[in-house]
């Protein structure tokens, strides 16, 4: 009986310990900490930050922006954020954004990211005072192959070119180029029109002066070529989750789509789009030494964080840990498929069939493409106004 109401005291008095012991985790905001499995720490997890929600995403062409649309789409979603979307079918490119091109229903944002011409005036008359300004950079002789194959039926100075030929182009681009026609800046400079700046520049000090001005309004040039690593530092910079920048790759050519780069075809599309050229040269060495503040230990770990969260999430939506690419052309379910220009091989993705409805939810819109998801964004964000509205009234 004593041995009994000893080992009872012990109980107790374990228990109280323990009980202690867990509020005093709790309250200093240890608890968190220890009961993360190792290998879930993250290299930010003291940063006291809230999530910033307020952030303008300049969506350039053919440089992986249509994933940081997705991105962008599903955080607002989660965070019941309002997303800016144009009256029609984008911003008005190939002219300057203005702050009147946006849908009534759809103001006042907290994030916008379509297509558009960068104009900095407009933009700050429409985002809160505290917004974040981001856009996404790639390697030009990649980024103008891409758009040389996307954009060839639609850009008279590409189309000109006989036989789809990029290497004709680039021999004598003059032959076929034409500057002030509606849609050259997809033949020339792409990535430098989108910033607002001048496509067709012949002084040798532009390239300069314009990443200056990139600099002074743009807290992240992200690089496409670098993307995960662009994404930890988005992460870092903005105070998100792990689960906010998980995602799948959007609007992708097939791989047999690809022309391959010689160096020779390189220097050449370099040469053209020199200020394009410049840019990322620029911004891809800014990109690095902002991952070196942060320590390469410390980004290779959060890689790997984010990598076993990719993998996780695609065992959910796919049974694999790949996701399952189709031709976009035998895709039928509309809100899965992606736009696909002639002559174009797209693809896109289709959940598996056997998954809950919680789960089929959630992984359309991690494939779900830019149309779809903007249609989708207004019918939601335009039944809310309206409600919010007649309440008003």
């Amino acid at each position: 009986m004593m041995r009994t109401m000893m080992m009872m005291k012990r109980i107790v008095l374990l228990l109280t310990l323990l009980g202690f012991v867990t509020v005093w985790m709790f309250q200093t905001g240890q608890w968190n900490w220890i009961m993360k499995p190792f290998e879930e720490r993250t290299c930010f997890i003291n940063d006291s930050r809230p999530k910033h929600t307020n952030v303008a995403f300049l969506k350039t062409h053919k440089t992986g922006s249509s994933t940081m649309l997705n991105i962008l789409f599903r955080f607002a979603e989660r965070h019941n954020l309002t997303v800016a979307l144009p009256k029609g079918a984008q911003f008005a490119y190939p002219n300057l954004f203005t702050s009147d091109l946006v849908d009534p229903y759809t103001k006042p944002p907290n994030i916008i990211t379509n297509h558009m011409r960068f104009n900095k005036k407009e933009l700050e008359k429409l985002m809160p005072p505290d917004t974040v300004y981001i856009t996404i950079m790639r390697e030009p002789s990649a980024m103008f192959e891409s758009l040389f194959d996307y954009f060839y039926p639609f850009c008279q100075s590409m189309n000109r070119v006989p036989n789809k030929s990029i290497s004709e182009f680039l021999d004598n681009p003059f032959k076929y180029y034409r500057l002030h026609e509606g849609d050259s800046m997809f033949a020339r400079n792409c990535l430098t029109f989108d910033l607002g700046g001048d496509k067709d520049s012949f002084h040798m000090d532009y390239g300069a002066r314009l990443a200056a001005q990139v600099e002074e309004t743009f807290s992240l040039v992200m690089i496409s070529d670098y993307f995960d690593e662009s994404l930890i530092l988005l992460r870092h910079l903005l105070k998100w989750d792990l689960e906010d920048i998980v995602y799948f790759k959007s609007n992708m050519r097939s791989e047999k789509a690809k022309k391959k780069m010689t160096p020779e075809l390189s220097a050449k599309i370099r040469a053209w789009n020199w200020i394009d050229a410049y840019l990322f040269d620029h911004f891809n060495a800014s990109l690095w030494r902002q991952l070196h503040a942060i320590g390469l230990d410390c980004v290779a770990r959060e890689l790997q964080l984010l990598d076993k969260a990719q993998k996780k999430l695609s065992r959910t939506c796919f049974g694999q840990e790949m996701p399952r690419l189709n031709s976009g052309s035998k895709i039928k379910d509309s809100a899965l498929k992606p736009w696909i220009p002639k002559y174009v091989d797209i693809v896109g993705y289709e959940p598996a069939t056997d998954l809950s409805a919680e789960r089929q939810a959630l992984c359309t819109k991690f494939v779900m493409p830019e149309l779809p998801y903007i249609d989708a964004i207004r019918k939601a964000q335009s039944e809310r106004y309206k409600k919010q509205h007649s309440v008003t009234v």
